[in-house]
């Protein structure tokens, strides 16, 4: 599975079910299913940062980087989302693609999940976080839960004109951050408000390597 082509784990997500209603105070536009394979195949290809690892996904929506890291061959995925419906959706979709063994999907607040577990549980972790446009400052506060959550390396899209600001939280928070791809991000219209077909936006693929995680008992 580690081995799988890009084009391969571009169809098996292809067609992944998505909002019926999204909600608009929690950002939900949905990770495409092009741009969920090349986040994971880059992330296992270059980096070997999926296969034989524990993979969390934060606001994971569809649940599609779950389910392609598992086809990838993560030993255990787990995606977090505030919505139900959600959670539901990824489950199903998880379970058309039958990963559904190898992944969990849990309805929590992101913002408080390190009050429920424990920290460090995971090697990596790859999301689409909100934009903050909603809600203040929204993406640095996922990225900073997902710092405290990889002992590893965590993959987030952000959009390009707040670069600087996400890469100064990353080095005062200990993490090497390295933006890996410049995408164009293309948001169907999903809302009422919406006037064009599509708005594109610029975002960055940033890949933030945390350092060795040395065990107390070798200090």
């Amino acid at each position: 599975m580690a081995s799988m082509k890009l084009k391969t784990l571009q169809h098996a997500l292809k067609d992944i079910k998505t909002f019926e209603n999204p909600k608009i105070e929690l950002e939900q536009y949905t990770t495409s299913s092009d741009i969920a394979a090349c986040i994971l195949h880059t992330a296992q290809l270059v980096y070997n940062d999926i296969s034989g690892k524990c993979v969390a996904d934060l606001g994971c929506g569809s649940g599609v980087l779950c389910i392609g890291a598992a086809l990838l061959g993560a030993r255990y995925c787990a995606g977090f989302d505030i919505d139900a419906s959600a959670i539901s959706l990824s489950v199903e979709n998880a379970a058309d693609r039958d990963v559904l063994g190898k992944c969990d999907f849990i309805l929590c607040d992101v913002k408080k999940i390190d009050q429920n577990m424990r920290l460090k549980a995971f090697d990596t972790v790859i999301m689409n976080p909100p934009f903050g446009t909603r809600e203040r400052e929204a993406d640095l506060i996922f990225l900073k839960m997902a710092l405290s959550l990889a002992t590893e390396a965590v993959y987030s899209l952000h959009e390009r004109s707040t670069r600087k600001r996400v890469l100064r939280m990353a080095k005062k928070l200990g993490a090497n951050a390295k933006v890996i791809a410049e995408l164009r991000f293309d948001l169907p219209a999903s809302y009422k408000f919406h006037r064009q077909d599509s708005l594109h936006v610029q975002v960055d693929l940033i890949r933030f390597a945390l350092p060795l995680q040395v065990p107390v008992n070798n200090l």
